[in-house]
């Protein structure tokens, strides 16, 4: 076990959104989370100073970890040359380039948390279990309901690819330097392929225009597509026109979605002159 001091003082820097967790404990019931294991492959997003690192390595998992800052980067491989450390910004990361089955962690800076997670649940092809630390806001959202008010757009995409479980709540104290708002922890275990979305092109066209506007009603927000066809549709859902988008579960935003999708496509190309 290598104390955080082997990795050297490092002044946290607010530009990268760098609060390091300090606290062993809290470490370590993070990385037992995500249940590793010497036959699965980790990736750690942002180790920092290698809090959950130590942990996750103990378990004997093939590890890699994304880092952004160079110089944190650079003592991680001095410290642990047997873990894979990928110098770059995670925003940037092409997740599809993980083949095979893939166990992520990751204690996210608030900043970017929302679009990493965005990305990740939908383009890493054989994701078999994600655990981070975000603020306990976006955890909320998360695992939002539909009809409450934390419910939107990232909770339909996020909840459209996996299960999202609230683990537990992580105060300011165990972090320097301390952020001013609670962080949580959250577990993903991707859905079965029946009920995970395979082409996410259709909703992430409609989530964008219902939720910019989302105090507005869905008839007034869906009118350059009203007809009698989704007026059915909606009938058949038990939802009034009426109703706003955080009315409507995953399941139904991906079916209207697809429905919307192919109109719009096929309208497109109608529209096309002749060859």
């Amino acid at each position: 076990m290598i104390p955080n001091a082997a990795l050297g003082a490092h002044r946290p820097k607010r530009s990268l959104g760098q609060n390091f967790l300090h606290d062993q404990g809290t470490a370590r019931k993070i990385a037992a989370a995500l249940e590793p294991s010497s036959a699965h492959h980790v990736l750690e997003i942002g180790p920092g100073q290698g809090a959950l690192t130590r942990w996750l390595r103990d378990s004997g998992c093939a590890l890699h970890v994304l880092e952004k800052d160079g110089e944190l980067a650079a003592r991680l491989r001095e410290c642990w040359p047997d873990v894979s450390v990928i110098t770059m910004d995670a925003l940037k990361f092409h997740w599809r380039k993980l083949h095979g089955p893939w166990r992520i962690i990751g204690n996210l800076p608030y900043n970017v948390a929302s679009p990493i997670i965005w990305d990740l649940v939908a383009e890493t092809p054989h994701l078999e279990r994600g655990v981070f630390m975000i603020q306990k806001e976006v955890a909320q959202r998360l695992a939002a309901s539909p009809g409450s008010r934390s419910y939107g757009a990232l909770s339909v995409w996020v909840q459209s690819h996996v299960q999202v479980r609230n683990l537990f709540t992580v105060g300011p104290q165990v972090f320097h330097p301390r952020p001013k708002v609670d962080s949580a922890v959250v577990r993903f275990t991707p859905l079965q392929d029946q009920k995970r979305l395979l082409d996410p092109a259709p909703l992430r066209w409609l989530l964008p225009l219902c939720f910019q506007k989302r105090r507005k009603q869905l008839k007034n927000i869906l009118r350059p597509f009203w007809d009698d066809t989704l007026s059915a549709w909606f009938q058949e859902q038990d939802l009034r026109p009426e109703c706003r988008p955080e009315n409507l579960s995953p399941r139904q935003f991906q079916d209207l979605a697809r429905r919307l999708f192919l109109r719009r496509i096929s309208a497109n190309t109608a529209a096309l002159p002749d060859s």
